[in-house]
């Protein structure tokens, strides 16, 4: 990966991933947090729903990421508030921090950077009894998903909702709800990152061009299978 070049292309994007506001109110309103909950954002990139999280009252949010560039953007975008820490955090080593556990973890498009059942366990650590995860993770949304579905996720073993539902009861979580993320969800992330893309056209060097087409065809595939593929928003509940 030339992370210049990827930076070049996502740096202060709104988002780094799928989402909106909505889905998280969708997913808090069915976690049922208490005032004052300490919620963790693992893998929150740029911190895109960092200020959807902090509409639980008193909630104070400690948004992690390991990109030292995504740590400084989210440090200069919540400099100002009080509720936001921001740290340098390793998903993996999250059970291992002094502010864990947490009330709710909230995990958009990150979790399978650890593979799912990794990423469940680990998450389960991190958390109090009776704690919430929310996680998005890559899902076909049909029975016969086409070659060019499986390869948008290039080789990641993508299951379907019963499976992804299979291994959160295993893990020993209890699911209380799930959605498929909306166009708008997928628009909110790839439509500022296209815009981003035309503006560095003229200027690009070789590793800067390569970057940017692989960066628009990823919009273009999704747009030619997000009638079979995308991410399915789980909210589930820790029964440790």
């Amino acid at each position: 990966m030339d992370w210049d070049s990827f930076f070049a292309v996502h740096s202060d994007l709104p988002r780094e991933g799928p989402g909106e506001a909505e889905d998280v109110a969708w997913a808090l309103a069915l976690a049922g947090l208490p005032e004052g909950a300490a919620i963790c954002d693992a893998g929150a990139g740029a911190g895109g729903d960092v200020a959807a999280l902090l509409a639980v009252p008193g909630a104070r949010v400690m948004a992690i990421d390991t990109h030292p560039g995504f740590v400084a953007q989210m440090r200069a975008r919540f400099a100002g508030e009080g509720r936001v820490r921001v740290e340098a955090v390793d998903m993996a080593t999250l059970a291992e921090h002094p502010e864990a556990p947490f009330d709710m973890i909230w995990c958009a498009g990150a979790l399978y950077f650890l593979g799912l059942e990794e990423g469940l366990a680990r998450m389960a650590a991190a958390l109090k009894p009776g704690g919430v995860l929310a996680f998005s993770e890559p899902s076909f949304l049909t029975d016969a998903p086409s070659d060019d579905a499986w390869a948008f996720w290039e080789g990641y073993p993508v299951r379907d909702a019963a499976g992804i539902a299979s291994a959160v009861a295993a893990a020993g979580y209890e699911s209380l709800g799930t959605r498929v993320l909306g166009d708008a969800a997928w628009e909110a992330y790839y439509a500022p990152m296209e815009a981003r893309i035309a503006a560095l056209r003229g200027g690009a060097d070789a590793a800067l061009a390569a970057m940017l087409d692989l960066c628009a065809g990823e919009a273009a595939q999704w747009r030619r299978v997000k009638r079979e593929t995308g991410y399915l928003l789980t909210v589930a509940r820790w029964q440790g």
